[in-house]
């Protein structure tokens, strides 16, 4: 008996778009984020795949995504759970720059160093800044410790993790269904850790496609067994990358 997790990286935001870095700025999908979301879902459906429990972070943009998803798939009224743990990662002073400001400011070379680096973090907010997570309601009742002024990819995996292993695993190994919708850097932090991925290697692991559901098998003893995805016709890429100009999200998130 095999149990699936599907990981699914939320469609693209409005800052996707517009190639600014979006982090925990709330923001919601584009046009084309809900084309893919809806892609996913009909994905899914097609595929016969049916879930148990839903996890989520706490942003819009994820939570829109699987409304869409759990819409296309007659499940609405299925159980989901939230968590800042599954947030993006916290870009810190970039948050709302577009690539291209952030780059100007602070040079290319040193944007794609914090874009790609496991363990460097771009520079920190000022507890006193508005983009500060200190400041959003949603998150009063965190410790101090656990409100990001920046993260590096090593301190994304470091909050994920906990949260995998006490609250997603058991219910996979209770033998129930599971659909994560998150973002491209908790997922992928998830997905190095259940690929045995080492430390050196993480940054040059893909983030999950926009739009295309992974799919983790995995047997009763929380084992993962096999991974694959769930990919979009050749027809659909075309019909997207004409309608919006391109299928993928656009980096950073």
């Amino acid at each position: 008996m095999t149990i699936p997790l599907v990981f699914l990286r939320h469609g693209q935001s409005v800052w996707n778009q517009q190639r600014r870095f979006t982090g925990w700025a709330d923001v919601g999908l584009s046009p084309t984020g809900r084309t893919e979301a809806e892609t996913a879902g009909r994905l899914l459906k097609r595929a016969n795949y049916r879930f148990d429990v839903c996890f989520t972070s706490v942003l819009q943009r994820a939570r829109q995504t699987l409304d869409i998803v759990l819409d296309s798939l007659g499940q609405s009224r299925l159980p989901v759970q939230t968590n800042w743990r599954l947030n993006e990662r916290h870009y810190g002073a970039l948050e709302g720059l577009s690539r291209g400001d952030a780059a100007e400011q602070y040079s290319p070379r040193q944007v794609t160093l914090w874009q790609q680096h496991f363990d460097i973090c771009p520079p920190p907010l000022d507890p006193g800044d508005r983009r500060f997570p200190g400041h959003d309601p949603r998150y009063r009742r965190l410790a101090a410790a656990d409100l990001p002024r920046t993260e590096s990819l090593k301190d994304v995996r470091t909050r994920v993790l906990p949260y995998w292993r006490d609250t997603i695993l058991p219910r996979l190994q209770a033998g129930q269904r599971v659909l994560v919708v998150a973002h491209g850097n908790s997922l992928r932090a998830l997905m190095t850790y259940l690929d045995g991925v080492p430390e050196a290697t993480i940054p040059k692991i893909k983030r999950p496609l926009t739009g295309e559901p992974l799919v983790y098998e995995f047997d009763l003893s929380g084992q993962p067994l096999s991974r694959f995805y769930l990919r979009r016709s050749p027809k659909l890429h075309r019909w997207m990358r004409s309608a919006f100009g391109s299928t993928p999200s656009p980096s950073p998130d």
